[in-house]
């Protein structure tokens, strides 16, 4: 293996995920969207032409929508979402790959040409970041293994990407930014990413 991409994904079962996008548009609404979101990511992985994990937050299930490739699935571990980022990231890299990205599934500005040029950064830098407007990373890559970038962050808040910014810089390690790109966590990042797509309809969520 030299190039591996992690998927983290939530397990698609009612009530449990897009908690903010639910609470004002329904648990059933949510469900739906967050596998529209799935389908959107397995499909731009599988295009991108790479080996792919799904690790999952609860249980191994393939409770997943139809896709043209098989995934290795694994499941999350540890206490808090840096734990469970870097325990992926070792486990990974213990497989022999020599370049890792991870990405999340909520991002459906993310592409498989996003996909290779975040491999293609990792020739020249240590690490490569994808933005997100809300002030985290929809992506994250690196060509060694450097557990310490998903230690001390405040997860969930706007201080992720300066924080970890900081924390390649104080280790030296350089990076390269990506373009940034809006996550849909809530009613208002949906009807911004719906409007902006307005004019190609297949785009939609």
């Amino acid at each position: 293996m030299t190039n591996a991409v992690i998927v983290f994904l939530k397990n698609l079962t009612l009530g449990k995920v897009k908690t903010r996008l639910a609470a004002t548009v329904g648990d059933q609404k949510a469900l739906e969207i967050y596998g529209q979101l799935v389908a959107h990511t397995l499909k731009q992985v599988s295009q991108s032409g790479q080996i792919a994990l799904l690790y999952f937050s609860d249980d191994l299930h393939s409770d997943l929508p139809q896709c043209d490739q098989q995934f290795a699935l694994r499941l999350q571990r540890g206490s808090d979402l840096g734990e469970r980022m870097s325990n992926a990231f070792k486990d990974v890299f213990e497989t022999s790959a020599r370049k890792v990205l991870i990405i999340g599934t909520d991002c459906p500005g993310l592409n498989a040409s996003i996909i290779k040029e975040a491999f293609d950064a990792l020739d020249a830098h240590d690490i490569v970041i994808g933005p997100a407007t809300d002030g985290g990373y929809y992506l994250l890559g690196m060509r060694n293994f450097q557990g310490f970038i998903f230690e001390d962050i405040p997860w969930s808040t706007s201080e992720v990407l300066e924080l970890t910014l900081e924390t390649c810089a104080r280790h030296s390690l350089t990076y390269c930014l990506l373009k940034e790109l809006s996550d849909i966590d809530d009613e208002n990042d949906l009807d911004m990413w719906n409007s902006m797509q307005k004019d190609d309809q297949t785009g939609e969520l």
